[in-house]
């Protein structure tokens, strides 16, 4: 092996760094006000790719060695998104496992891909004055490099910088950077993290020169008193000996200000200044503004040498334990929080500018106000984001070693790391390097030593190591939930995918601790249905302080079918082997970063501002710790049968923080009759950075009268009952039935000359499983009504002594579904036909001891015609049962198409929950419309629940002919506490042990207008 003394480092968890300067501050440093100081290596890097260190072509990094020719590879990013090799996603899994054999530490040899990167730049001779730096910001998952022939060292920890003093090796003219990166190593048991496995130079390289008197790190301390009116600014920096530096501070204001430019600090006037003095200095403050989410205010520090210059980010707040207790600035926190994974569905690990600045945008919309880094440090450029627009971080430590342990395959001695000391030091090393890093920001309040990686002593020494560092920040662990011997390697309690009930009894009986979900409401496809029980708890229970969502977009990549058109790839589409497939796509928004329809409920249930109103008040509860309610824009709407009749702007609401009030209702139902429905909404007063004024941020909503949208049978209206061989006809003027009599079923509604019947309308008794739904076998335990829905037999109802009862102005024909299961259940259908056209489908069926049944109600399969759908109920998204709190009460539109949900694998979509009536129309506005004597849920889509269920990408969905619309009596929930196994919550399950009885009518319309 002509590389075998590299291949040696690459498999010693021991070695894992040479020659490499040590971590510090991100520091942007200047020397004449632009950036000239700096050299990007980013773009077009020669290209060699080897399947193992063997296949590596010998002595490439040699300076005389010729790689001009090389194909070509972009940097930053991965070998598997640009040819080489395949993307491949596992959750636990090492993505070697059954591949090779290997003892736990051991390193994969037969395949293990390396990248041989070469670049070629040029330097001028009065480039090379003063020191010259390397940097690569990330590398996965190890490197060793050489400059011009020469050795310049090795790196691993995938997530966090390295950078190394190549002065001596550079010369004038072309310089030859070379660069073997290895795609696993030994630390790379260390990154078991849940997602796609890539590897590659996948953030920015550059070069950066610095003077004899270069500040190399800065740490800042704020000091607040105890009133926290007044604070110090403590700066310590690690420069030169006698090297001196002017700090100036300047107020820059609230960072979501868009008047602000958090860059610009020249021009303006410094509120204090000083010099240190051996490396110190400490800034008195009379006055201080505070730092929080909810108010960013932050400053700017300027530090100056003699020839170099850079800023840092100051924000002033205290974040402390207290009786048992995390304070933020004296006042309990709650974090409405999600994991962020760094990803794009195009590039991979590899974000642009413009989708990181994207998800801050989004969180701050969406009443999200704090991020998990899960479960490695971010790329450098979020954190000032995080700072400026205000997000409370928990900064994670690039620590998971899942597949050593979650199985339970390795004795107790083998779990990584355990005890194993061979990897004590290197994860102090990661622990050190993701604190200096990023230690300055404010944002961070809690440091995590990593990610489901069991327990042990290694990792209480992290938690240790971090709280050395950094006395001021709290420390997280989750995985003391799974090894409680060392219970003291997290400051609080942390736990994934409990339910709020598990979580009240614990606090019970475990009071020394506060209690975060670091995951909860696994948001896999259709999910997050009874989140609210999460959010509900932290408003009674102090001590549970909330939790990180899991996760914020799906991990889906852009790939293309066999015929070359794109979609959302996910796990396993790639053949990579073994996958975790599917589970890759945990977001609450799609990985095109359009939003689910999940984050409706999301920025329900986070908003700070709850708006409760009644018959008499409004109740508006301000959450928020130091924003008083009168700062956003109150309004209210009235509105009859969904149309909007009155609207009263700018409502005098003020209420302090952390307070409830009543106030009057401002809008009063008229004596019409009719639905009349309030809305009271709560908008940002002025623009920000992250929104427009006039941004909703929450609403509350009530029904003052609640009348049925069933009309009464038109008793002037006359009927022609015609009893044929085979079929039974009824027409009205502008309509016919035909009811077939060996089916027996509504085989034909013709209205306004037009025929809408394709099938005959049937009993609804399955839905295209959820992934959660597959998580917790409801396939298996509700299956029969799938075939019920499928298959069953028809026949004339046995209770009557005649199948049909005519009365003045309408026809019913009794009929009965005889359901093929075990035992076989038996449900009534009466179809009634009225002399206005309309016709109604009664269904009931009578207590069974047979599982539930995921739906219940009739499905129409119509033409694809009647393709534009619009509904009174709540929207705009979909809704559910246990996820409806985001649900706004109006009248929505749209196509039918557009009703399917983009999740990933396609399952259940589209419902719509408390509808009134919901239409289906064709270009011209005809169609028909569907009601019940009482809220609904509904949903038109172009496929069956069976074709959905049938399809594992929607790209293999069927061309659509159809409109399928179901009307139910009731969905049952789409659960979420985790996706392997909780079940829908009981309260939000149809309870078949009493009669089940449903109503539903529809008639024909000329018009998108004539409603009724």
């Amino acid at each position: 092996m002509s590389y075998e003394n590299i291949w040696k480092k690459v498999c010693n968890p021991r070695f894992f760094a040479e020659n490499r300067i040590p971590a510090h501050a991100e520091m942007a440093v200047f020397t004449d006000g632009k950036n000239s100081r700096f050299k990007s290596l980013d773009g077009e890097w020669n290209f060699f790719y080897a399947e193992n260190i063997d296949r590596v072509p010998e002595g490439f990094e040699g300076a005389f060695c010729e790689c001009h020719e090389w194909e070509k590879i972009k940097v930053p990013g991965h070998i598997q998104l640009q040819g080489y090799d395949i993307p491949q996603y596992t959750n636990t899994a090492y993505p070697w496992d059954g591949k090779e054999s290997l003892d736990a530490g051991q390193v994969p040899e037969k395949f293990n891909p390396i990248g041989c990167y070469v670049k070629y730049f040029d330097l001028k001779e009065n480039e090379i004055s003063g020191r010259i730096r390397l940097s690569l910001q990330g590398v996965e998952s190890g490197a060793a490099i050489w400059l011009n022939g020469v050795y310049v060292g090795y790196m691993e920890n995938s997530f966090d910088p390295s950078e190394f003093d190549i002065t001596d090796h550079l010369k004038p003219g072309e310089n030859k950077l070379a660069v073997m990166v290895f795609k696993w190593t030994a630390g790379s048991w260390l990154e078991d993290q849940d997602f796609f496995r890539f590897s590659g130079i996948y953030r920015s390289v550059y070069l950066y020169r610095i003077t004899e008197e270069h500040v190399d790190d800065i740490k800042i301390t704020t000091d607040l008193s105890d009133d926290l009116s007044s604070a110090e600014l403590i700066i310590s920096l690690t420069a030169p000996e006698g090297v001196e530096a002017e700090c100036s501070l300047y107020y820059m204001g609230e960072g979501t200000d868009p008047e602000i430019d958090t860059d610009n600090i020249f021009g303006r006037k410094a509120l204090a200044e000083g010099v240190t003095k051996d490396g110190k200095l400490t800034i008195s403050l009379d006055k201080v503004m505070l730092w929080s989410a909810e108010h960013p205010f932050i400053y700017k520090l300027l530090v100056r040498t003699k020839r170099e210059y850079f800023t840092q980010t100051v924000g002033f707040r205290r974040f402390e334990m207290k009786d048992g207790l995390m304070l933020l600035n004296g006042k309990r926190i709650v974090f409405n929080g999600v994991n962020r994974h760094e990803f794009s569905c195009r590039t991979g690990r590899a974000v642009s500018d413009a989708e990181i600045l994207a998800d801050i945008l989004i969180m701050k919309r969406n009443n999200i106000n704090a991020v998990r880094t899960c479960h490695y440090p971010d790329d450098v450029r979020i954190y000032e984001l995080f700072d400026r627009y205000g997000l409370y971080v928990i900064a994670e430590n690039n620590m998971e070693t899942h597949g050593t342990w979650g199985p339970k395959v390795l004795p107790e001695e083998k779990i990584i790391p355990g005890g194993r000391e061979e990897y004590k030091d290197l994860l102090l090393d990661r622990v050190n390097s993701c604190y200096q890093r990023d230690k300055n920001h404010p944002s961070i309040l809690i440091w995590s030593v990593g990610n489901e990686s069991y327990g042990g002593p290694i990792i209480q020494a992290m938690h240790d190591k971090f709280k050395e560092l950094d006395p001021q920040r709290l420390v997280h662990y989750e995985g003391i939930f799974n090894d409680r011997r060392y219970p003291d390697s997290s400051d609080m309690e942390s736990q994934m995918y409990p339910s709020a009930d598990s979580i009240e009894s614990f606090l019970k009986e475990n009071p020394d601790k506060p209690f975060i979900c670091c995951e909860y409401t696994h948001a896999m496809g259709n999910s997050c249905g009874g989140m609210f029980k999460y959010t509900d708890l932290s408003e009674r229970e102090p001590r549970y302080q909330g939790g990180f969502i899991w996760d914020f977009v799906d991990q889906s990549l852009v790939a293309k079918d066999m015929y070359g058109n794109k979609y959302l790839a996910y796990g396993g589409d790639f053949g990579d082997r073994p996958s975790s497939y599917e589970f890759s796509g945990n977001g609450i928004l799609f990985g095109d970063r359009k939003p689910t329809p999940k984050l409706q409920e999301v920025k329900a249930l986070y908003s700070g501002i709850k708006i409760d109103v009644s018959d008499e008040k409004i109740t508006v509860t301000n959450n928020y710790l130091f924003t008083d309610a009168n700062e956003f824009d109150f309004s209210a709407e009235m509105y009859r049968d969904g149309k909007l009749i009155y609207k009263k702007n700018h409502l005098d609401i003020s209420v302090p923080p952390l307070s409830k009030k009543e106030f009057d209702i401002p809008l009063r139902p008229g004596k019409y009759e009719g639905e009349y429905l309030i809305i009271v909404s709560a908008c940002v007063r002025s623009d920000k950075t992250y929104c427009k004024a006039g941004h909703e941020i929450a609403f509350g909503q009530h029904v003052f009268t609640d009348t049925s949208f069933a009309a009464q049978a038109d008793e002037a209206g006359s009927l022609e009952f015609i009893e044929g061989i085979e079929n039974f006809g009824v027409k009205g003027e502008g309509f016919s039935v035909l009811i077939n009599r060996w089916m027996p079923a509504l085989v034909s509604y013709v209205y306004d000359g037009k025929e809408y019947m394709l099938t005959p309308p049937s009993p609804a008794f399955w839905r295209a499983p959820t992934s959660n739904d597959t998580g917790n076998g409801m396939q298996m335990r509700q299956g029969q009504w799938k075939l019920a829905d499928i298959y069953r037999k028809v026949r004339f109802s046995d209770k009557y002594a005649e199948p049909v009862t005519k009365n003045d102005g309408s026809v019913t024909f009794h009929t009965q579904a005889e359901l093929f299961m075990s035992p076989v259940l038996v449900c009534d259908i009466d179809i009634t036909v009225f002399a206005d056209g309309r016709v109604q489908q009664k269904i009931s069926m009578d207590p069974s001891e047979t599982a539930d049944m995921p739906e219940f109600g009739m499905s129409f399969e119509l033409d694809g015609r009647l393709d534009n759908i619009c509904w009174y109920g709540l929207g705009p998204d979909e809704t559910y049962s246990d996820r409806k709190k985001g649900g706004r009460l109006g009248i929505f539109e749209g196509k039918v198409c557009d009703q399917m949900a983009a999740y990933l694998r396609p399952q259940e979509c589209g419902n719509k929950e408390d509808v009134r009536y919901l239409t289906v129309t064709d270009e011209d506005g005809a169609g028909l419309m569907f009601y019940s004597d009482k809220a609904m849920s509904a949903s038109a889509l172009p496929y069956t629940p069976h074709e959905i269920e049938n399809a594992r990408h929607a790209y293999e969905l069927p061309v659509s002919h159809h409109t399928i619309v179901r009307t139910l009596l009731s969905q049952m929930g789409v659960g979420g506490d985790d996706s392997w196994g909780a079940p829908v919550h009981p309260e939000f399950h149809l309870d078949n042990t009493k009669r089940l009885e449903f109503t539903v009518t529809f008639k024909g319309i000329k018009k998108q207008e004539d409603l009724k």
